[in-house]
């Protein structure tokens, strides 16, 4: 951490929010002169200003009033600046891509500078005039320094591949930012996985969640426990300040109460993390599916026989366990119009294209007929029994066979109703799209399947419920959508179709979910 921002970082604890030390005195006066605002201009973003006076925090219309004082912006000539911080993987590539993407979409030109080994700025400016019209920084380092910017009043927004930690919601509370777990305050910009990764010539062809997490936990600690030569294993692990090193550590170790083997060998990039592997024969790490670098990705597996890979599908639909959600978190506070532009952009069509082609996976829906989905099916004949029966099955196929699935998905928190992050942002983009009128005439029908703890009755029960609650927060989510051009509708099976092992908790969460299947109008 830079000596300056631990500075900062004591005064947030001792005093609270802090302004920049550019901020000076300004005064805004109404038209008619009868309404005076005395205090520090925090910010200007085109539009309004922000004011820190002795009532509070204010935000204040630009156009109904006049800027008097040494710190009043220039209008004519206004600047939109915009900090991103965060994780490299996602600064170095997919930001810029994206920046430069909207910069040509918007019929600006861009300029890239270097400013630093992690930091890049960007100036965007009018084709026909070459007045500049915006300044995007992006700071690419790691999750917990993207964080640390943001308290520090250094960022606008922060690249993450992890959830807000509660200490980091707490500081920026404190700090005026808003609650950072709240709506709103957080998206998800694009979505990659987390894989096991070994040297080309290892031969693990799968592994089991609960074998990965025993290795990282050093109980498990030699090959031949995995059916290999008999040599210990070496844990390769990104560094503890990265967004992947921390999800590691979350979604592996902290669920079953254990800590990072001693010894571990960690990297500060997938790069050389992935480099390592390749290197090493007797090697394991874990790693971005978008960065797997010379190494061989290996899919999860299960004790019943379900093997799952890192796709593009599955990761979008979440089936893959290891889906990691790539966030932008932003504070409470209103952004410069062109940064709102570039915010909105990056979740319409041609962003999606950039996102893919920057190696990530992308959040646009897709429909999958059923009839490429033949695996899904054969896993629910395979895991039928007793309570689950013919009738059942046969019940499933006769309602999802005029339809196709979307890969929208909806999963739930570990011991939670809450939906998660990823599925927290479906609700929007689903909502969006109805919005449209994309799905006018159309008939959607929220499908709830369960783990299969428990009586097959009760799970029907509660994957009925799950489903209802996720159609009705949708609805709530789609404020203008047209509900007399379109049909939602709700169903369940239970844990008819399991999509992963029930043995452990990372399977049971994974068939804990609700989809979204489209029957096209006639």
């Amino acid at each position: 951490m830079k000596p300056a921002r631990a500075v900062i970082f004591a005064a947030l604890f001792l005093l609270g929010f802090i302004s920049s030390a550019n901020a000076q005195d300004v005064t805004l006066i109404s038209p008619d002169n009868q309404v005076e605002i005395n205090g520090t201009l925090l910010g200007f973003d085109g539009e309004f200003y922000r004011v820190d006076t002795i009532y509070g925090e204010l935000t204040v219309d630009g156009s109904g009033v006049r800027c008097e004082g040494p710190a009043c912006p220039n209008l004519e000539d206004f600047v939109a600046e915009l900090a991103i911080s965060g994780e490299a993987s996602v600064g170095a590539v997919l930001l810029p891509a994206l920046i430069e993407s909207f910069a040509q979409r918007a019929g600006l030109r861009v300029r890239r500078e270097e400013l630093s080994m992690t930091e890049t700025r960007f100036e965007l400016s009018q084709r026909s005039s070459g007045k500049v019209t915006g300044l995007f920084t992006v700071r690419a380092t790691n999750t917990d320094e993207g964080f640390a910017d943001l308290l520090a009043n250094e960022a606008d927004i922060v690249m993450s591949l992890r959830e807000v930690r509660e200490n980091e919601a707490r500081l920026a509370q404190e700090a005026g930012l808003g609650d950072l777990k709240g709506s709103g305050r957080s998206r998800v910009l694009a979505l990659d996985a987390f894989v096991p990764i070994v040297a080309q010539d290892n031969p693990l062809r799968s592994i089991t969640t609960s074998q990965l997490s025993r290795i990282f936990a050093g109980k498990l600690r030699n090959w031949s426990d995995l059916g290999g030569p008999d040599a210990p294993i070496t844990v390769h692990l990104r560094d503890g300040k990265s967004g992947l090193g921390q999800a590691a550590v979350d979604r592996l170790l902290a669920p079953v109460g254990a800590n990072l083997v001693p010894g571990a060998k960690t990297y500060r990039n997938n790069r050389d993390l992935a480099t390592a592997v390749q290197g090493d024969p007797f090697g394991i790490g874990l790693s971005n599916e978008s960065e797997t670098g010379d190494a061989r990705a290996v899919p999860l597996s299960g004790n019943c026989g379900f093997i799952l890979s890192a796709e593009r599908k599955t990761v979008k639909t979440e089936d893959y366990p290891l889906t990691a959600p790539i966030f932008l978190y932003l504070p409470a506070r209103r952004l410069p119009k062109l940064a709102r532009d570039f915010l909105t952009f990056t979740r319409g069509t041609q962003a999606q294209l950039v996102i893919r082609r920057a190696g990530y996976t992308d959040q646009a829906p897709e429909l999958v007929p059923i009839d490429v989905q033949g695996n899904r099916f054969a896993n629910a004949i395979a895991q039928a029994g007793e309570e689950v029966t013919l009738d059942d099955l046969q019940r499933m196929a006769s309602v999802l066979m005029p339809m196709k699935r979307l890969t929208t998905t909806f999963r739930f928190e570990v011991g939670s109703a809450r939906l998660d992050a990823q599925s927290r942002s479906n609700v929007e983009q689903l909502a969006l799209s109805l919005e449209a009128g994309q799905y006018d005439t159309h008939r959607l029908v929220f499908v709830g399947f369960s783990d299969g703890e428990g009586p097959a009755k009760a799970n029907l029960a509660i994957a009925q419920r799950r489903a209802e609650a996720v159609r009705e927060a949708v609805i709530a989510a789609a404020e203008t959508a047209n509900f007399e051009r379109l049909k939602l509708d709700v169903d369940a099976f239970g844990e008819a179709m399991p999509m992963a092992c029930d043995d452990s908790a990372w399977g049971r969460q994974v068939n804990r979910r609700v989809e979204v299947w489209v029957q096209h109008s006639e």
